[in-house]
């Protein structure tokens, strides 16, 4: 793909994701995504042939950065700089009101239920997040800097706790305080305070 056709690409990923995460996923239509990128129909359809295949390219592009970003921030840190930089991470995405695409994704997995769990990127986030997280947790307790007899199912409860709240602050409402409350419940489970 030229760089001119990787700008459009590009282009129409930023806009769907912006009606994606106002509209959910439902109720974009290709139409949609057309108008707001102010290109053809034709244009839109020599990259995409539905907003589910659109919609899944807004994912993976949302995985791509998160990883990104934690990546970049490690350098010579602390394993409990790590973790927090991580929880960090995941609080914004919890109290993100606006361009979230939480409610997006769980209505297409509930209206698109993928016949392999490779191809369930929410899955693969999950999967991808208890790993990096378990890890984080493992080199902690190789430094010493945590306590974890079980640094896996430690991790795939701090990511089902993370997923619980995303949910709970768009259908019920959470607040900051309540986050915080549960960031510092984990941490203090975990970090040895030093004497």
């Amino acid at each position: 793909m030229g760089e001119k056709s990787e700008q459009k690409k590009e282009l129409i990923l930023e806009k769907a994701r912006e009606i994606f995460a106002q509209k959910g996923f439902k109720d974009v239509t290709m139409k949609d995504i057309v108008d707001a990128c102010e290109i053809s129909r034709g244009g839109l359809y020599l990259y995409y042939g539905s907003t589910a295949e659109v919609f899944l390219d807004v994912l993976q592009g949302e995985m791509d950065r998160e990883e990104d970003s934690i990546g970049k921030n490690v350098g010579k840190l602390t394993m409990s700089d790590i973790l927090l930089l991580f929880l960090k991470e995941q609080k914004k995405e919890i109290l993100r009101k606006k361009n979230s695409l939480t409610i997006a994704a769980y209505e297409y997995y509930f209206e698109n239920k993928p016949q392999k769990s490779k191809d369930n990127l929410l899955k693969t986030q999950m999967d991808m997040g208890i790993e990096v997280l378990a890890k984080i947790l493992e080199e902690g307790v190789n430094r010493e800097e945590f306590y974890c007899p079980d640094p896996k199912a430690a991790a795939r409860n701090i990511m089902f706790t993370m997923e619980g709240m995303k949910v709970s602050a768009k259908t019920m409402g959470i607040s900051e305080k309540t986050v915080d409350e549960e960031l510092l419940y984990i941490l203090g489970g975990l970090v040895i305070e030093e004497d």
